[in-house]
């Protein structure tokens, strides 16, 4: 807990897959919070002490903490008994590629309504990935005018994203390398720094800035690490082609670049989830609308939705005749439930649209997934199922549980496409066909 640290009490408004580890978090540290959700279950799930959705160690941290830790829908009631809000409520891509603000401007309503009632000074934290000038160009004015109060006097603003990815959430939140703060006034940014000193397990930098900065530099960074992603899957491709070549021996000696880094330097299958791809999308729109060509963003884009196309083409090439397609892992990463632009998911639709039966696996994505897949798909029972029923079977998500599956469980004549290098090569080659991205003298 924060033994010497101030406790707060914190709002927060959005209790999905940020909003609830967030409040769990800081009701870990020691701090009073309050969420507010217009999902009922949501709010229902952490009155009970319950998750509202699946995270690692989410609701272990919940049940530990439920005296400090409290949900209602009443925007009011949350405002008024707590000194900071936090804002963390979807902000979906429009068809421009650009964040759309509606969530964000309810929000902004509400609190700035309940600030008009409320005496005293609250700070404000808007955490959900905006475009840059949306906390000052329209966040700030409709909390004034909502409220009647004046930013900087009444109340603070500040844009503060997280940077973490799901499934590791909670540990991503207390052990970050930075904590970037755009702040409206001196007072509000050094409130918000004073709270993550005493929050956080690390000792993260700190980036403290104006808010287009701040705004800017989260788009920036998600769009950097796709670049250096989609660098590694294109090295892994040249791999393929030199006999001898081996992407992980590579990746691993230029990552020892300072200047590199070996992070998310893995030659593999692509990136998705619900951050990278829509922000490498609005990084491009935010260029192209000042003039600016987003030659290389646009890139590493098509570079991206190049690989399960690519994956297809190699497995229909060698599926015998009437054979079924297995494919293991349809989150778009592990420990996840998450389906948003999921690789394995891809490279099932595409298959199933050509007609192929495909059987399909993952250890908690199935029932997001059902919906998506139409055609000739079985849903297999475990990994192990779906190793059985495979022809040709494509691990595309890298569970650790798929690394103990038994070589016995692939069939003899078939062929196990091992997209992230998981299983022992020499066991599994010693029954079945085994190929894997990145190495020389194959071709997929």
């Amino acid at each position: 807990c924060t033994t010497g640290i101030e406790r707060m009490k914190l709002s927060i408004i959005g209790l999905g897959k940020l909003g609830a580890p967030m409040a769990a978090v800081m009701a870990h540290k020691g701090h009073m919070v309050v969420g507010v959700d217009v999902n009922a279950d949501y709010v229902a799930a952490i009155q009970q002490g319950h998750a509202p959705l699946r995270e690692t160690g989410l609701e272990e941290m919940i049940q530990a903490n439920r005296e400090r830790l409290s949900a209602t829908a009443d925007y009011e009631q949350a405002v008024f008994g707590t000194d900071a809000t936090f804002i963390i409520v979807p902000t979906p891509s429009d068809p421009d590629g650009t964040f759309s603000l509606r969530n964000v401007m309810i929000a902004a309503e509400k609190i700035g309504a309940a600030l008009r009632k409320k005496q005293g000074w609250h700070l404000v934290v808007l955490s959900s990935t905006v475009m840059p000038g949306s906390t000052g160009g329209k966040l700030l004015p409709a909390l004034e005018a909502h409220s009647g109060k004046k930013c900087g006097e009444g109340f603070g603003l500040c844009y503060n994203p997280e940077f973490i990815a799901l499934g590791s959430v909670i540990r991503d939140m207390l052990n970050p390398d930075m904590i970037l703060i755009g702040e409206s006034d001196e007072r509000s940014g050094e409130i918000l720094e004073r709270l993550y000193t005493g929050v956080c397990d690390s000792n993260p930098h700190i980036r403290r800035m104006n808010h287009v900065n701040a705004e800017l530099t989260k788009i920036s960074v998600n769009t950097f690490v796709t670049t250096k992603i989609s660098y590694a899957n294109m090295l892994a491709q040249v791999c393929e082609t030199l006999p001898g070549a081996d992407v992980d021996v590579v990746t691993s000696a230029i990552g020892c670049d300072s200047r590199i880094g070996q992070k998310y330097l893995k030659g593999a299958l692509g990136y998705g989830g619900p951050c990278f791809p829509r922000d490498n999308l609005a990084f491009s729109a935010l260029a192209r609308a000042n003039g600016v060509p987003p030659i290389l963003a646009e890139a590493t884009h098509q570079l991206n939705q190049s690989q399960a196309p690519r994956l297809a083409k190699w497995i229909l090439a060698r599926l015998p005749e009437g054979g079924t397609v297995g494919v293991m892992g349809l989150s778009y990463k592990p420990n996840t439930e998450v389906i948003e632009e999921s690789q394995g998911l891809a490279l099932a639709k595409h298959l199933l649209s050509v007609g192929v039966p495909v059987v399909v696996y993952d250890p908690a994505a199935m029932e997001n997934a059902r919906p998506q897949l139409a055609g000739n798909v079985t849903f297999a029972a475990s990994a192990a199922d779906c190793a059985r029923q495979a022809d040709v079977l494509a691990i595309t998500t890298p569970w650790a549980e798929f690394r103990e599956i038994s070589p016995k469980e692939f069939k003899p004549h078939g062929t196990v496409l091992d997209c992230w290098r998981l299983l022992d090569k020499d066991a599994v080659g010693s029954v079945t066909e085994y190929v894997a991205l990145g190495f020389g003298a194959r071709q997929p």
